[in-house]
């Protein structure tokens, strides 16, 4: 019989097989999608967070475990299982030495990266080079890859034993243990119409949702277990979520859709006005908040406006904004309610209160007397050309996920399964109860992806000894 089987083909499904398969177990990775789109979500990745306590190659100075806890602590608002947390911030700490000895090279942070050179390590040829080279890695080691296999089902025992997978085509795949690492729901468009529902407005949100990764994250596993009893966390609203471009495609639009240009000027609704502090924090911290921002405004629609003082200063999105010479045309060419747009403007720029502008600290830029004020380069919207950016939310990940432990074991009944394992962003919610920090989800996802590869092979171990 087969040692482990991994429902999956992403970051983290491939950890955890490379990992079973280094402890000695035969190994089979089912992947639901075909070749050319295999990986999940991870061809999209470009970096990882990574605690250190001195310099580390292309990592600059230090990021110690307890500077790393509290940045997730802030983003997550306490939405998080500490242990759980810690965890996946300490074994950050040594994962990138496995990584490479499995093909993944890394690279400095380049020009629009340089504020995350001390927390993040940038994979050389970004997440599709990642996920390459691990296939390559996986294959010499004797893992049996399978595309085009999605699963619909997992048997499950009365104590929560996984026995076998079940996949479309009605082949039923049993193994000694399983690790499910198949991601999130974010691409089934029913089930976040359903966890959405209606607004006050009468308006469906997540009809609005374009979805920036794989069209294959379907959460069928996810719902299955669930349906059997599994524990949930997390909620099923919550998610990395990314104000991206309006012109991006429905799906895999990545990376290359977002715009960062929204902490450099000022967000408004289709109404013409402002709706949060753009301000708040840095953008690595507080980037995945806008998605969600924009998702409850009306039209599910923002639009970011900047003048020619924040041009160079973020990196240029691959669709050109609208751009104006005044104002009004702006106004016009972005299709808002003209005189309230100006007025937000004209509010806006008597609010702020210049000091020493400086992108790369929280500088003393700010308004005053407005609300929502802007706490941090608060500037003047007045330089020509003016520019704006029409935005929707983009969905990356889903936070509603698998209940697991330090073992990454299932939970069911709040006792852990004997040897079905998750890992990767079908339980991230342990982690990520609510927002993010760039590069974390490929950390969850790295940590547990092996953490569920070492007890899967223990397991299956186990299961044999039983057996003789």
């Amino acid at each position: 019989m087969l040692d482990v089987l991994v429902i999956g083909g992403g970051n983290a499904a491939l950890c955890a097989a490379l990992t079973a398969r280094e402890a000695g177990a035969s190994v089979r990775l089912l992947e639901s999608a075909p070749r050319a789109w295999r990986g999940g979500n991870s061809p999209h990745t470009r970096n990882i967070r990574c605690m250190h306590d001195a310099p580390q190659d292309v990592l600059t100075d230090a990021y110690p475990e307890e500077e790393f806890w509290q940045d997730l602590k802030k983003v997550t608002g306490g939405r998080t299982h500490e242990a759980l947390a810690r965890r996946v911030i300490r074994d950050s700490h040594h994962v990138r030495g496995w990584m490479q000895r499995h093909g993944v090279r890394f690279q400095p942070s380049l020009s629009g990266t340089l504020h995350l050179s001390r927390t993040n390590a940038f994979f050389m040829g970004g997440g599709k080079a990642l996920v390459n080279a691990y296939y390559r890695s996986a294959e010499a080691l004797g893992v049996e890859v399978r595309y085009q296999s999605p699963v619909q089902h997992v048997d499950l025992d009365d104590d929560g034993r996984f026995l076998a997978a079940v996949l479309d085509s009605g082949e039923r795949v049993e193994a000694r243990a399983c690790v499910v690492a198949s991601g999130g729901f974010e691409s089934n468009r029913h089930w976040l119409r359903e966890a959405w529902g209606r607004n006050e407005r009468g308006e469906w949100p997540a009809d609005a949702f374009l979805i920036r990764g794989t069209r294959y994250n379907l959460g069928v596993l996810l719902k299955d277990l669930l349906a059997q009893g599994c524990d949930a966390v997390g909620d099923a609203t919550q998610a990395h979520m990314v104000a991206i471009d309006a012109r991006a495609p429905l799906y895999d639009g990545g990376i290359c859709t977002r715009v960062d240009a929204v902490s450099l000027g000022i967000m408004v609704n289709r109404d013409g006005r402002r709706f949060y502090d753009e301000g708040e924090d840095f953008w690595p911290k507080r980037y995945a908040i806008w998605g969600r921002l924009v998702a409850q405004q009306p039209g599910q629609v923002g639009h970011c406006i900047i003048d020619a003082k924040a041009v160079g200063r973020f990196m240029p999105p691959v669709f050109k904004g609208e751009e104006a010479g005044t104002l009004e045309q702006l106004a016009r060419q972005l299709g808002l309610p003209e005189a309230a747009f100006i007025e937000t403007v004209r509010a806006f720029n008597a609010a702020c209160r210049e000091g020493t502008f400086d992108h790369a600290v929280l500088d003393d830029c700010h308004t005053e007397g407005l609300a929502p004020a802007k706490t941090h380069w608060a500037r003047p919207i007045d330089t020509p050309p003016f520019r704006g950016y029409t935005l929707k939310p983009g969905v990356t990940f889903t936070y509603l996920g698998l209940k697991v432990d330090e073992a990454a074991a299932v939970h069911r009944g709040d006792r852990p399964s004997p040897n079905l394992f998750a890992a990767g962003e079908v339980m991230a919610g342990n982690v990520l109860g609510q927002g993010y920090t760039a590069g974390v989800g490929m950390t969850i996802g790295t940590v547990f992806g092996r953490i569920a590869g070492a007890s899967a092979a223990q397991a299956a171990r186990a299961t044999i000894g039983l057996a003789a």
